[in-house]
């Protein structure tokens, strides 16, 4: 009996479209003329995106890689190669046998035993508008390309993370486009370039905004077109600012977030959650992304992989797990890759739940969550998500929500 090892980008030994992944809706794309070796993606994407390789020589342009797709052409097909492998296609071990591979994983399934009371229920409208996007991919000023947070400020204007883009669009209110305020020049490290962008956040004191330039490796300050880099060499995923004046940036290769004094990066900043090693113990982190910080300096982290959400309270030694963690799965339970967490002002917990493709809300202390929108399977209509991402609320407590594969953000209306 052989191991098949899938690493976090290419698979081999594995047949054409099989199963690569711990996300069910991956598979084994193999590039022309291998054998049983590809690359590890989603195979049940739109192929309005996609162009045929180059029929002389199957060569792409660079950041793309020729493989056959299950539903797009007969023809192979140039496929990102920043949509293969991590962090949405993450990395098992399989066993080779006649059937089937198997899986083999582990999971953890922890329980809180604080009490709380009920909190107020707020439901939402379950057909949501489109307040900016939904023109298909592209990189006009009417469109999205895979966007992957929003934030909003005081007057309602929208802050839009377009991943694909390497841009950060301002959106203003009822707009029918945005305009570009950072990168836009393509994918790079000069000063007028970003790289995969993954969070924004908006300065208020100072009018500026900070984004984590995941690519590049680096935080970054953006004021009138000028870019100042705050932070170095970190594979920053999450930001968050506190009340206090502090920065909070995720670390997903060291599997830790580190705070520092706004205005004073010369330091290499203090952990205040993880930094442990790769793991599923309590002070342990397998991929954090993003964060929320309260008002009394907790921070509260997706841990993609663990497919929980932690609460680290300030100078605490480890988290408690405050919404899933009960392994990957569908139930009310359970969370599948959860993308961003925030709080609403009643300390009530709102996840993306992206892999289930809905929005959940969990209080502390109890054992299950509750869907609040989506959870109406993988879709384009407008109660559906497709791998929903960014989440956000208005001063009336809409709802906004990056829906990451349709291109589009999505306003859920507050029931009043």
């Amino acid at each position: 009996m052989s191991i098949i090892r899938v690493n976090s980008l290419t698979c081999q030994g594995i047949s054409q479209y099989a199963q690569c992944s711990l996300n069910s809706a991956c598979g084994c794309m193999h590039m022309p003329g291998a054998i049983e070796a590809g690359i590890c993606g989603f195979t049940h994407l739109a192929c309005s995106g996609f162009v045929p390789c180059a029929s002389s020589n199957n060569v792409c342009e660079p950041g793309y890689i020729c493989v056959y797709h299950p539903v797009c052409y007969t023809l192979p097909i140039c496929y990102p190669i920043s949509m293969a492998g991590e962090p949405f296609c993450p990395t098992i071990t399989m066993t080779n046998t006649t059937t089937q591979p198997t899986l083999i994983t582990t999971t953890t399934s922890a329980t809180s035993t604080t009490s709380q009371p009920d909190k107020i229920s707020l439901k939402w409208k379950q057909n949501a508008i489109t307040v900016a996007g939904g023109n298909g991919l592209g990189q006009e000023l009417n469109q999205l390309y895979h966007p992957k947070g929003v934030f909003l400020d005081k007057n309602n204007n929208m802050f839009l993370i377009d991943y694909y883009n390497h841009r950060i669009v301002e959106w203003k209110y009822n707009a029918k486009e945005g305009q570009i305020i950072a990168g836009g020049n393509g994918a790079g490290n000069q000063m007028d370039q970003l790289n995969y962008p993954s969070v924004v956040i908006v300065d208020q004191n100072t009018q500026s905004i900070i984004i984590a330039d995941q690519g590049n490796g680096r935080v970054i300050r953006w004021l009138n077109q000028t870019q100042q880099i705050l932070i170095h060499n970190i594979d920053c995923y999450g930001l968050a600012i506190d009340k206090y004046g502090f920065l909070y940036v995720s670390d997903a290769e060291k599997n830790e977030v580190r705070r520092w004094k706004m205005g004073e990066y010369d330091s290499e900043g203090i952990v205040v959650a993880g930094g442990n090693g790769k793991g599923n113990k309590l002070n342990q982190f397998d991929f954090p992304t993003f964060l929320f910080v309260d008002d009394e300096q907790s921070v509260y982290v997706t841990d993609l992989y663990n497919h929980r959400v932690m609460k680290w309270r300030k100078d605490a030694k480890e988290g408690t797990i405050v919404a899933g963690g009960n392994g990957q799965g569908g139930n009310l339970n359970q969370l599948a890759a959860p993308q961003v967490v925030i709080l609403d002002d009643l300390g009530q917990i709102y996840v993306a739940d992206s892999w289930n493709d809905r929005i959940m809300r969990w209080c502390e202390g109890k054992e299950e969550g509750e869907i609040v929108v989506g959870g109406n399977g993988q879709g384009n209509q407008s109660n559906q998500f497709f791998l929903p991402m960014g989440l956000s609320f208005d001063d009336e407590r809409n709802l906004y929500v990056a829906d990451h594969y349709n291109h589009r953000i999505q306003k859920f209306e507050i029931i009043l």
